[in-house]
């Protein structure tokens, strides 16, 4: 399963909107006959991977595989019936599918005789899905919010002005995680303020292609000008007429979106934050005072610190060095104990 796992992680396999999947086929000796992973949307699934190489070798051998093989079909067959067509004797998967679109593999697998057991490394390989597992199960994109502060926490100086409160190695570490998401999300104001792209460019600072951008999402109900570069034909780009998280989060969703990065400003953020909508914070915060400007945050109702939105700190890592040191924070929200 360990392999399995190495496989699904494979470099270049993108991060959505499919689950990474690894493959092993075992010979009854336990000697491995094959492998397999998929490779993204409309390619062969880790199981007809494996299987195609393994040819007739597959008769009576274990399927070792990270998710519960798929039931339905698609650009691709069911890789329940695949399994079953091949002969194969026991199946081993470790995190159950929940996607309702794709559930009842092992039911499949059990009807026909073949061994199943579910659960081996499950943790281990909902991580290598972190983003897609989240989607499944809540109906949402998983949502990561990104902001840069000083140390007193302006976001941008008293006359407006925020370019760069990050320094350049936060923004190229911007670009990276950008880059890791199928969404960046911002409001009107932004865009109406800033006139940010909103597009991924690698280390050398050079646009990725078209086909490997994130989507552009605007949030809000104010048109915006055509001349705007968020509306260039840089990436694709969708206007959601809402103020309503919910609303612009089911949208995305629609869309088939996993993983929302949000850019947004004071007022956006604390939308999403009040709704319960923020999953994970990213702040990089820069070695200087401003004693006024623009807050990172808008007013969260929190009248006395037992109000305060707690997090629990994930990652600390400091960027740069000298004039051009930032620390990024990795948050989560504090979950609620009864």
């Amino acid at each position: 399963m360990t392999r399995a796992l190495e496989l699904a992680a494979s470099p270049g396999v993108p991060l959505g909107p499919n689950p990474r999947v690894g493959c092993v086929l075992l010979a009854p000796d336990g000697t491995t006959v094959a492998e397999g992973f998929h490779r993204g949307a409309g390619s062969p699934h880790a199981e007809a991977d494996a299987l195609a190489r393994a040819g007739d070798r597959a008769r009576g051998a274990t399927a070792v595989v990270t998710l519960e093989p798929c039931n339905h079909t698609g650009r691709t067959g069911p890789c329940a019936q695949a399994l079953v067509a091949a002969g194969v004797a026991r199946v081993v998967f470790a995190q159950s599918d929940s996607n309702p679109v794709a559930t009842g593999g092992a039911g499949t697998l059990r009807a026909a005789g073949v061994d199943v057991e579910a659960g081996l490394l499950a943790d281990a390989a909902r991580a290598v899905n972190r983003v897609w597992t989240f989607a499944v199960e809540h109906g949402r994109p998983f949502v990561t919010w990104k902001l840069a502060t000083t140390l007193d926490g302006r976001s941008a100086a008293a006359d407006g002005t925020s370019r760069w409160v990050s320094s350049p190695p936060a923004r190229r570490d911007t670009h990276r995680l950008r880059g890791l998401c199928d969404t960046i999300l911002v409001g009107t104001g932004t865009v109406l303020v800033d006139d940010p792209q909103l597009t991924v460019r690698d280390e050398d600072d050079r646009p990725l292609p078209r086909d490997r951008q994130p989507l552009r999402a605007v949030m809000g109900v104010r048109d915006v000008p055509p001349t705007r570069r968020v509306l260039d034909d840089a990436a694709e780009t969708v206007l959601l007429r809402t103020r309503d998280p919910h609303e612009a989060l089911a949208a995305l969703r629609a869309r088939d979106r996993q993983h929302v990065f949000l850019e947004g400003g004071p007022t956006l953020a604390a939308a999403f934050l009040a709704a319960g909508l923020v999953d994970e914070v990213v702040c990089y915060v820069a070695p200087m005072l401003l004693g006024a400007g623009l807050s990172a945050v808008g007013d969260l109702g929190a009248a006395t610190l037992t109000d305060a939105l707690h997090l629990d700190v994930v990652e600390v890592t400091t960027l740069g060095a000298g004039a051009d040191t930032n620390v990024r924070l990795t948050l989560t929200p504090l979950k609620e104990t009864v």
